[in-house]
């Protein structure tokens, strides 16, 4: 019998898995991002951590590994953009 939970929890996500759970994206954006081959639960955390909702992931712990790439990749244009505005 096979487990999904463990499976989508181990396998890559796909660009649909990507664009389901973050939102629509730039293509440059979304292909840094499958280049990182996250899990959907790295996305998951993600996507939370955006939304403002860090104390359900262990507040004060700081990001790491593929969650913290994905944060990045998402996060940049934002600081990009308050720099030119600035």
């Amino acid at each position: 019998m096979s487990n999904n939970t463990t499976d989508s929890a181990t396998a890559p996500a796909s660009a649909e898995d990507i664009r389901a759970i973050l939102g629509a994206l730039n293509e440059s954006d979304l292909l840094e991002i499958l280049h990182l081959q996250p899990t959907i639960r790295d996305l998951e955390e993600a996507a939370t951590w955006l939304s403002g909702d860090r104390d359900i992931f262990s507040a004060g712990d700081p990001l790491s590994g593929v969650v913290a790439e994905i944060v990045d990749v998402l996060t940049l244009d934002d600081e990009d953009e308050a720099q030119r505005a600035g």
